[in-house]
């Protein structure tokens, strides 16, 4: 131990012998340094009242004279060549230090300069560089300022006494720790003096209000407060802050009831809002928490019958009935209603208590009960009852109990009220509900619990009369009634990506009547060398293609069996196809539109446009003469007119259109039909005798004609064209017909005005007018003209529609001995 001690000894020696070593280093350099520089106090007043520029200090060397002129002096740093600038200078010669400007001291503290001596010719430094430091010596010009000269707090009424809300922060910026920044906070002035008000002091730099007694709203609502801060600085500075509390109205007055008595009426078993209000006056500030009125029960509402509202405009009290009372057990109910504010009541204690301070006020309500016509009542409101679905129909459900007061239950009648899918029936006396149908678990009439809710009531003598509800829920118990079925008949099967498609099935039933399913094939050994279902038992099934299909449509019928084996067949309907990138065919077959180009639009567009010019020229050019175009033949194979005349000629005229005058081509005529003629009338009478409803207007029509004028040259022509064409079988045959007919009928009224002038020589006819325009009807006239040469056989096959039509009027005309 004493071995350490010794050791430790000598250790401490050395230490202080090294610590007086660079004592006496520092100490000869500051001596070595005196002995170079000669520095006057230097002494800088902030905010000097000048004049400037003003001497502040010299600078001495001893290694120079100041006589010989070799040397000059050279000052740099802050406030020389660094910001803030041309604050110093110095004398080159002399060394003497000015100070040039004032300077403020909350914006520059302290001036680090450096100085040095320079040899005039070779501008080498004659010594090294003396460097330190300027401290700006402060005065008191800064007054304590306050982070706000205005302040504005909201202070409630019923705060209690302390400190109020919001804090005074102030500063000085003169130096720290001087008595040019210590600050006193005193309050200068309040308005109003009551309640007492002062300023309590944090710490340097923070301070508070506080208050003794308590505010009254009703009385004052403002308050001004001037604060003051002072510094201890010569002469001394100070600052004034204003601060301004607001009053905010508390809960003072408490909510008293203008009356003290209310009375109401109420039917018994009847439910009603706002059967009563009742008000109050309260001082306090409209809308605020200490106005707003709560109601509250002391007492009568023990089974919850009534209701209390505040309505938020008028603050009154509002009274509902929530349950019905019973008038057999109670006849009237006197209820005692209090009231109270949101807020809760304050009371200063520096105030005497008044009587309305501290009164709770009450009102008491007596509410008469009206007997009136009780309902019949069921022994159960809601009546539970477990079936198995599909039953047979007649069962009994439920047969009722019931109860009333006021009427002869004897003298009760039964309803349904409800019965959504028609499933039941109730005896009008009884109240006895029986099936009329076979109630389905699957109905969309049963909810999802598998509950069928049935609802019937009791109508009872009373006046008025009253009903009862009851409502019965039938529990429908599943039985296995639905066959298993796809969920889609279709898939589509995309060749080109997968071989297999899922098939889901479903089945109505539920657990243990339904899935998982068993998957297999219906009849068909083929089906068994395309598909394959794997996986075949579950919700659904995996149908693969055992090989490479054509594109089309393929049936795959299936049988889905539950799990009770209950199977349902049907047919799958699968699509094999290309899907490209998709789940959907794609069809690789486009529009031909689609491959047409802008140009081959353009064409198309020109060509239209060429056909309608060229229509439009050809209209103009030609377009006047369309109207002399003879109207065509209806087309007689396919219509029959109704001409509405049993017989004899068509009413329907038309004007001709050309006149034949040929002289040559009329005594040709003539030579024709005289030849022709006999044939022509035998020809005519087998025709009548097989189609006489057609014939029987153009027929008769032609034999006047023949018989009056012996025969007309038209009859060839027209009988050439209309046997060629109608070999050929076209409706050219018919539109010959129309103009060939026309021209002959011009002919042979000429020739019958002839006749006619030749027996009558002394009268003249005279043509007024033709009627109208021409008619667009054909008439069957045109059938009459023949020729010699036509053997008239075709008449004897005219097609089955005529067959019809003549086996139709035949009979018809035999009965009725009708000759033509």
């Amino acid at each position: 131990m004493k071995a350490i001690s010794l050791l430790l000894l000598v250790v401490l020696a050395a230490l202080a012998e090294t610590r007086n070593h660079k004592r006496r280093a520092k100490r000869e350099f500051l001596e070595r340094s005196k002995r170079r520089w000669v520095l006057n106090t230097i002494e800088v007043v902030e905010e000097d009242p000048g004049p400037f520029p003003k001497v502040i200090s010299q600078m001495f060397n001893d290694k120079i004279s100041q006589k010989d002129g070799t040397h000059r002096f050279q000052l740099s740093g802050m406030g020389v060549t660094e910001e803030p600038m041309e604050v110093f200078s110095i004398d080159e010669d002399t060394g003497m230090v000015k100070a040039l400007k004032a300077i403020d001291r909350e914006a520059y503290a302290f001036f680090h300069i450096k100085f040095d001596i320079l040899d005039k010719k070779t501008k080498q430094k004659i010594d090294r560089e003396l460097a330190f430091d300027i401290e700006i010596k402060d005065i008191n010009d800064n007054p304590p300022t306050f982070s706000q000269s205005k302040i504005e707090e909201d202070v409630r009424e019923n705060m209690p006494e302390g400190y109020l809300p919001g804090q005074l922060v102030f500063t000085d910026i003169d130096q720290s720790n001087t008595s040019n920044s210590q600050i006193t906070i005193s309050l200068i002035s309040q308005k109003p003096l009551e309640p007492k008000i002062d300023v309590h002091q944090i710490d340097g730099r923070k301070a508070q209000l506080t208050f003794k007694g308590c505010f009254d709203y009703d009385k004052v609502n403002k308050y001004e407060v001037i604060v003051q801060a002072k510094d201890h600085g010569t002469p001394s500075l100070s600052s004034t802050a204003t601060v301004l509390l607001n009053i905010v109205d508390a809960n003072s007055h408490p909510p008293m009831f203008i009356k003290k008595e209310y009375r109401a009426e109420i039917q018994e078993l009847t439910t009603k809002n706002d059967i009563l209000r009742f008000a109050v006056e309260d001082l306090d500030t409209p809308k605020t928490p200490g106005w707003r009125a709560e109601y509250f029960f002391i007492n009568a509402n023990d089974e919850i019958n009534y209701k209390l509202e505040t309505d938020p405009e008028t603050n009154e009290g509002i009274l509902s009935v929530i349950k019905g009372k019973d008038y057999e057990r109670t006849t009237l109910a006197t209820l005692q209603i209090g009231v109270k504010n949101e807020e809760p009541l304050f009371v200063c204690k520096s105030f005497k208590p008044s009587p309305s301070a501290t009164f709770s006020d009450s009102i008491n309500a007596t509410i008469k009960v009206i007997d009136v016509n009780d309902p019949p009542r069921f022994q159960k409101d809601t009546v539970i009852i477990y079936r198995k679905e599909e039953e047979s129909t007649g069962q009994e459900l439920f047969t009722p109990k019931i109860f009333d007061i006021d009427s002869d239950v004897n003298k009760i009648r039964y309803v349904l009220l409800k019965d959504p899918a028609n499933w039941v029936a109730i005896d009008k006396k009884t109240g006895k509900v029986t099936t009329t149908k076979t109630m389905d678990r699957e109905s969309p009439f049963v909810d999802s619990n598998n509950i069928y809710r049935i609802v019937i009531g009791a109508i009872d003598d009373g006046e008025p009369p009253a009903t009862g509800t009851c409502t019965i829920e039938v529990h429908l118990v599943d039985i296995n009634d639905n066959k298993p079925r796809l969920v889609n008949n279709s898939v589509i099967l995309c060749d080109n990506k997968v071989n297999k498609v899922m098939v889901l099935a479903k089945d109505a039933d539920v657990d243990p009547y339904s899935g998982p399913f068993t998957f297999s094939f219906g009849e068909g050994k083929s089906q068994t060398e395309q598909w394959k279902l794997d996986p075949a038992f579950g919700e659904e099934a995996g149908l693969i293609s055992l090989k490479s299909l054509p594109y089309g449509n393929y049936s795959v019928p299936l049988v889905i069996q539950d799990q009770q084996n209950t199977a349902g067949r049907q047919t799958l309907e699968v699509t094999v196809c290309d899907c490209g990138k998709g789940h959907v065919c794609r069809n690789n077959r486009k529009a031909k539109w689609t491959s047409l180009g802008a140009g081959g639009i353009g064409i198309i567009l020109l060509g239209l446009l060429l056909f309608l010019l060229l229509l439009f020229i050809f209209f103009c050019k030609y377009g006047k003469n369309f109207n002399h175009i003879p109207s065509a033949l209806d087309e007689g194979v396919q219509t029959l007119i109704k001409y509405n005349h049993e017989g004899g000629v068509s009413a329907c005229m038309s004007e001709p259109h050309v006149l034949l005058t040929n002289g040559a081509a009329q005594t040709h005529a003539s030579k024709q039909i005289s030849h022709t003629a006999p044939a022509i009338t035998q020809e005519m009478d087998m025709y009548n005798s097989g189609f006489t409803s057609v014939n029987s207007l153009g027929t008769q029509r032609y034999r006047d004609s023949i018989k009056s004028h012996g025969g007309q040259s038209m009859y060839s022509t027209w009988n050439s064209n209309r046997t060629n064409n109608y070999q050929q079988g076209t409706f050219k045959y018919q539109r010959t017909l129309s103009l060939r007919s026309q021209h002959h009928l011009v002919d042979q009224i000429h020739r019958r005005l002839n006749a006619i002038n030749e027996n009558h020589a002394g009268d003249q006819s005279h043509t007024y007018n033709y009627e109208g325009q021409g008619s667009k009807c054909q008439s069957l006239d045109e059938l009459s003209f023949h020729n010699q040469e036509d053997d008239l056989q075709f008449l004897n096959d005219l097609g089955p529609k005529f067959k019809a039509l003549g086996a139709i009027r035949v009979p018809e005309m035999r009965e009725k001995n009708i000759q033509l």
